[in-house]
């Protein structure tokens, strides 16, 4: 074959190639949505369901009740990545393990047992030990039951395990180090806060009860775990003297984006001896009405408020709040103590790695809180959270 006849063959199957892809991109919009959409809950119309889709009754966008939608070009420059902050690539962790009271098994011979969790006993009901594992995984002993909210051990918070924003930080405690879990929190449908994967392990370990909010118990039934799922406002009981609250926040839920909104997004309250704990998931500020509808079922203890993934601050004031937003939650809800967390694990937005605990550290300082009341802790640490006066 002349080198003319070999070009003119490479240009039939570049064209053929371009033909279908243009084929594919035409039909796409037909095809795909259809397929991707998914329909995780059915009941009756209320004030935040429109009886196929859930929504924010304080409107979807912005922030302090302005509803602007984001201008397309901040999508384009999000998307290219332009305005980035440069992230490493891997931040070195030395694992921590479970608070325990008494003498658990010492690290070296922790690992020629079956599990850390057969070396921890279960920490005193009154108080309460917290460790964050990374973004929104975070583990609670108190009450004499083990709490761990939006578990995610997968290495990306996307599609497959393969795709989407790799870890940057390792997990605090290793998964085989957990202590045996007793409940189980899931906020919402998206990748980085509910990883089927880490669920399945979860459920064929330990048997937890899993609680979430309307339509996501259909999303994690792939996984072959059971979930109890429940509307804003609703409750279920773990054993006396503990209930699980759901609470209203302002995000929204996809795992494929034709599925937009079929599952619904939900903060927690665990009502707890010695005070009550509060997740708040993955939240934007919406018009700010949500934490004092939360602060009705304190008093709380400790709340667990999300700082990171809040840049550039035209497209993410609805999903996300900031630092100076978490502070204004802890006011509100009037918590004694909070967790930082979101933030640090993996990139899903402009800010540097470390600004959002810099700017939570002088949030604080302008506002004459201290400190160690609103922490941000390296993964691995426990921390003891005092009880409420009284209590």
């Amino acid at each position: 074959m002349t080198g003319s006849a070999t070009l003119r063959t490479t240009l039939r199957l570049l064209g053929a190639g371009l033909l279908w892809l243009v084929i594919v991109l035409l039909l796409a919009p037909v095809v795909i949505p259809p397929f991707l959409d998914r329909i995780y809950y059915r009941g009756p119309k209320s004030a935040h369901y429109d009886g196929a889709h859930f929504f924010n009754p304080d409107g979807e966008y912005g922030t302090g009740g302005t509803q602007r939608r984001p201008p397309a070009a901040t999508f384009v420059r999000f998307l290219l990545g332009q305005d980035r902050s440069a992230w490493p690539e891997h931040i070195d962790v030395a694992p921590g393990y479970p608070a325990a009271q008494g003498t658990p098994c010492p690290a070296a011979k922790a690992r020629i047992v079956e599990s850390w969790a057969r070396c921890v006993p279960k920490v005193d009901p009154r108080r309460m030990f917290v460790t964050w594992i990374g973004h929104a995984t975070v583990l609670i002993q108190a009450g004499g039951i083990n709490i761990l909210t939006d578990p995610i051990y997968a290495t990306h918070s996307g599609p497959f395990g393969v795709t989407g924003p790799s870890r940057v930080r390792d997990p605090g405690i290793r998964f085989e180090d957990l202590p045996r879990i007793d409940l189980v929190l899931v906020s919402h449908d998206h990748w980085d806060h509910m990883d089927l994967a880490t669920l399945r392990r979860l459920w064929e370990r330990d048997r937890p009860l899993i609680v979430t909010s309307l339509g996501n118990d259909t999303v994690i039934a792939g996984s072959g775990a059971k979930a109890v799922a429940k509307d804003w406002g609703e409750r279920i009981t773990v054993r006396p003297g503990i209930d699980v609250i759901i609470e209203r926040v302002h995000h929204w839920g996809s795992r494929w984006m034709s599925d937009r909104n079929r599952a619904l997004w939900s903060g927690f309250t665990v009502t707890l001896p010695g005070g009550n704990l509060f997740f708040a998931g993955d939240t934007g500020w919406g018009d700010g009405s949500w934490p004092a509808e939360a602060a009705r079922d304190g008093p709380y203890r400790l709340a667990l408020l999300p700082i990171g993934a809040w840049q550039p601050r035209a497209l993410m004031s609805g999903n996300h709040i900031g630092p100076a937003e978490a502070v204004a939650a802890f006011q509100t809800l009037g918590a004694a103590h909070a967790l930082a967390i979101h933030w640090g694990t993996f990139r899903l937005s402009n800010e540097g790695i470390d600004e959002p605990p810099a700017l939570l550290a002088k949030t604080l300082a302008d506002k004459g809180i201290k400190r160690d009341r609103f922490r941000a802790l390296e993964v691995g640490r426990n921390w003891e959270v005092p009880a409420l006066p009284g209590r």
